[in-house]
């Protein structure tokens, strides 16, 4: 059995407005994460996954590209914190923070 992680993800450039988060939450219910994705107010967007070591290294890779009328200027990747996701199964969209 694989080791589960979660990291903290901050990805900029033009990600909002072009299906990012739709895609990303695609991406992460294909792999079988859970977590949460957001916009941020200024201009980024941020996602929590937590999942097998694997999956969550296939949705950082993934996330440096993003949809097609994507474009990706940086992925930050952090340790993430899975009390956040408290009861929450899954992954969604989240409110702008």
């Amino acid at each position: 059995m694989s080791e589960v992680i979660c990291r903290n993800l901050r990805i900029r450039g033009r990600v909002q407005g072009v299906g990012y988060r739709w895609s990303l939450c695609a991406e992460a219910d294909r792999l079988a994460l859970a977590g949460w994705v957001r916009n941020r107010r200024d201009g980024s967007v941020e996602a929590l996954v937590c999942g097998p070591v694997e999956a969550v290294d296939a949705l950082v890779l993934w996330a440096h590209r993003g949809p097609s009328m994507a474009r990706v200027d940086s992925v930050l990747s952090n340790e993430g914190n899975a009390a956040e996701l408290g009861t929450r199964a899954g992954f969604a969209q989240i409110a702008t923070r």
